[in-house]
């Protein structure tokens, strides 16, 4: 007699819930388990380029700060170049490349100082234009997010980049833009992430 088989359900689809800052920033949590939590320090003291300050909110539907996000950030370096396994020797001492930041409980604002990337060889030989790519996950949200983060005063550079080109509309593609202030002579990037609605963020499956 064939055995037979039996196969589970499909579990339903949940979100990250309010457990995501208990085991990714445990710190932030209240929960003391790391004498430096990791992904706080993108871009160590020995890391080269100009030294600037990216800072924004998350914004849902309603136009309401989102205040429980955990964000991560990937980006090469002053020269382009992440540290990665493939690139050994070429990445300096000091640049991590890759941080992991929260949103304050409060005002739902985060922020994150770095040093701005340089523009990246792409895949198919193209350069792109200075970027920072970013992961968003909160409660309400089934699947993280992701998008990228392009600079303002790189408008020759973003012109010609791939991807952004790959966004038909011109005002979509002004979602991934930050805008460029100063404050005590460091360069601060503005980003605000929308969910929905009008001017919602371009997000990429990737």
């Amino acid at each position: 007699m064939p055995q037979r088989l039996d196969y589970l359900k499909e579990t339903p689809s949940q979100t990250a819930g309010p457990y995501v800052h208990i085991g990714l920033a445990p710190g932030a949590a209240g929960f003391q388990i790391y004498e430096q939590e990791l992904g706080w320090e993108i871009a160590g003291p020995g890391a080269k380029g100009e030294r600037i300050r990216v800072e924004g909110v998350v914004v849902d539907g309603t136009g309401s700060p989102v205040k429980d996000v955990l964000l991560e950030a990937w980006q090469a370096n002053a020269e382009g170049i992440y540290a990665h396994p493939e690139h050994p020797g070429e990445v300096e001492e000091g640049f991590r490349g890759w941080g992991r930041v929260i949103t304050d409980f409060e005002t739902g604002e985060w922020g994150f100082d770095t040093v701005k990337p340089g523009p990246v060889l792409g895949r198919g030989g193209q350069m792109m234009a200075p970027h920072i790519n970013l992961w968003i996950v909160a409660r309400g949200i089934n699947v993280g997010l992701n998008t990228r983060l392009y600079f303002e005063d790189e408008g020759e550079a973003n012109a010609a980049d791939p991807v952004l080109n790959v966004i038909e509309w011109e005002r979509r593609r002004s979602t991934l833009i930050a805008g460029r202030s100063e404050r005590g002579g460091t360069p601060v990037y503005r980003f605000d992430i929308r969910l929905q609605g009008e001017d919602e963020t371009v997000f990429f499956d990737i």
